[in-house]
């Protein structure tokens, strides 16, 4: 497969508003259980609690957690703040989220310690400047066109596609939802499947 985007790294709509979303959960956890982990999908069951209604957020699955991560990430780091994401863990292994990177028990406790209280309006800001940087070419589009333009791709690519089981077709049409195409799709859900390794 070819390309000369490297998805994993670019964000999307969908990454900026899910991870906004994240970050919100993460602050409300920090300051409720004490820097306690959290595991991928109780973090998305956290934030879909606070946005009951946000139907972009109720479509996520855990193996497209972490593009929204490295958006909660950036937040952060753009902030001064500590960490939000050394926080989040897989269920199974317990191992912090493979983006999050040094003193992880030193990050949870100042993580634990902050105060989030201001945070809230600086992350709006955030958000709203990172959406003026996603490519225009990123557009939009509504399920069902996402998911002809995946069978479409599948069909023709079923080797490359020999990966993608359970969740992982929820998360590509995310993906085309979102604006990606299928090539790059495919290519973000499988680097998310290798860093996260198994997830249920």
């Amino acid at each position: 497969m070819s390309g000369d985007n490297d998805a994993t790294v670019q964000f999307t709509l969908t990454d900026i508003d899910v991870g906004s979303r994240l970050a919100e959960a993460l602050m409300q956890h920090a300051g409720s259980a004490g820097g306690e982990p959290i595991a991928y999908d109780d973090l998305l069951t956290l934030a879909r609690g606070i946005y009951p209604k946000d139907a972009t957020l109720g479509r996520e699955v855990p193996v497209g957690i972490g593009a929204k991560l490295s958006f909660v990430q950036a937040f952060c780091k753009a902030s001064a703040y500590p960490d939000l994401t050394s926080l989040v863990v897989n269920k199974l292994t317990v191992r912090p989220w493979p983006g999050c990177k040094g003193d992880v028990v030193a990050e949870t406790r100042a993580v634990a310690g902050f105060d989030w209280s201001d945070a809230d309006a600086r992350l709006v800001a955030y958000a709203n400047q990172a959406r003026t940087v996603v490519p225009k070419r990123l557009k939009p589009r509504k399920e069902r066109p996402a998911d002809v333009a995946w069978y479409a791709f599948y069909c023709s690519h079923r080797a490359e596609c020999a990966q993608i089981i359970g969740n992982d077709k929820q998360e590509i049409i995310n993906l085309l939802m979102a604006g990606l195409d299928p090539e790059t799709a495919l290519r973000r859900v499988l680097a998310a499947k290798a860093a996260l390794g198994a997830l249920s």
